[in-house]
């Protein structure tokens, strides 16, 4: 950059900067501190542990965002002091730390707007991840697991544990659907994005003809959600069926009926659960899953509510996919909702799904 870059660039950061303070309320956000803090001073705080505990861990995370904004303005000074003494005195090393400082900022704006983007609630949670196969029975199936090993390759990256809860193998190869548990920070936050029918386009390896084959395989996420939450599951609206577990690779095999299955009477919604040893364990992972997809069905039903209100018309279906993976007649990776697009098709399912996620979420507030 030369000097003229430099000050365009601390002008566009300092744009930015300011429309952060109204774009994610951080007015509000010192007020609801303030509040929380006179909370802590009463008398009777500490006599509910639990709920002094919300209230701090409330007040952290808002101190986290506020001290990170105040960070970013105070870099933003620096550099306007520093270009102005470049200016003045046109030393060439001055100038090497003022590029460098400009090239920190605009990384630390960047991921500043990434983790206000990942503030709402439930962002932070560890994610629960299922793959179902379309139409296309051996195709789709290996399309599965091909996303299977995408999402765990992109797991390890950004180094959360994953545990696989349910696995039901292909006939011939591949996977009928499978139920990943997906432990770190802000694991849900991220992997929302991915919701949705995933399409590939390929010359089939199992087609001796060598014909071009569309597969569909779907991707839902939930977050896991803590026992407190408000969700009523009546023990009557509850079917429980148990089998014995299995798994790839001979593993979790035994030889009881310890995997679990429980179906949601009233809204169809089924759970499975195979990952621990004892029917009981898996069982209340099994709930916890079932009270997840419950919360997340709530959610999904006042988004649509918002949405007949504002006469927003959202397709919502088996064919309208989020993301397609083309391999032939050429090699691309498109996201339909942000159309960011990617060459490198093989090194988007070895995990590098980043840059998909990162536009999707900065979409959220455009």
């Amino acid at each position: 950059m030369d000097f003229a870059d430099i000050g365009n660039e601390i002008g566009r950061l300092t744009t930015r900067i300011n429309a952060f303070r109204g774009l994610f309320d951080l007015d509000a956000k010192r007020e609801r501190i303030k509040e929380l803090e006179m909370r802590m001073t009463e008398p009777e705080f500490w006599n509910h542990q639990e709920e002094a505990q919300k209230v701090i861990d409330e007040s952290n995370q808002l101190k986290s965002y506020v001290e990170g904004f105040d960070e970013l303005e105070k870099q933003r000074e620096n550099i306007e002091v520093s270009y102005e003494l470049v200016n003045e005195e046109n030393d060439p090393e001055l100038f090497t730390d003022l590029e460098q400082s400009v090239i920190n900022l605009r990384r630390d704006v960047n991921q500043f707007e990434l983790n206000m983007l990942l503030s709402e609630p439930y962002d932070q949670n560890n994610a629960i991840l299922e793959l179902h196969p379309g139409a296309g029975g051996t195709e789709s199936q290996d399309w599965a697991s091909i996303l299977l090993r995408m999402y765990q390759r992109w797991a390890e990256r950004k180094g959360f544990t994953v545990e696989t809860l349910d696995y039901l193998p292909g006939d011939d190869a591949g996977v009928k659907s499978v139920t990943l548990w997906i432990k770190g920070h802000n694991a849900y936050g991220y992997l929302k994005a991915e919701k949705g029918v995933h399409r590939l386009v390929r010359i089939s390896p199992f087609d001796s003809s060598g014909r071009r084959h569309t597969s569909f395989a779907s991707c839902e996420v939930t977050p896991e959600m803590d026992d407190d939450v408000d969700i009523e599951i009546n023990d009557e609206d509850i079917n429980m069926d148990t089998y014995r577990a299995s798994g790839s690779g001979g593993q979790h095999v035994n030889t009881t009926d310890s995997a679990v299955r429980l179906t949601h009477l009233p809204t169809k919604i089924v759970v499975t659960c195979q990952s621990e040893r004892s029917q009981i364990q898996n069982r209340e992972r099994a709930m916890k899953m079932l009270r997840s997809k419950l919360y997340q069905r709530e959610l999904e039903r006042q988004q649509q509510e918002l949405d007949a209100i504002r006469g927003e018309q959202k397709e919502i279906g088996w064919g309208s996919q989020i993301r397609s993976y083309v391999f032939h007649p050429y090699t691309m990776v498109k996201d339909h909702r942000t159309n960011v697009e990617v060459g490198n098709a093989q090194g988007v399912i070895d995990g590098n799904i980043d840059s998909f996620i990162d536009s999707y979420l900065r979409s959220l507030i455009n």
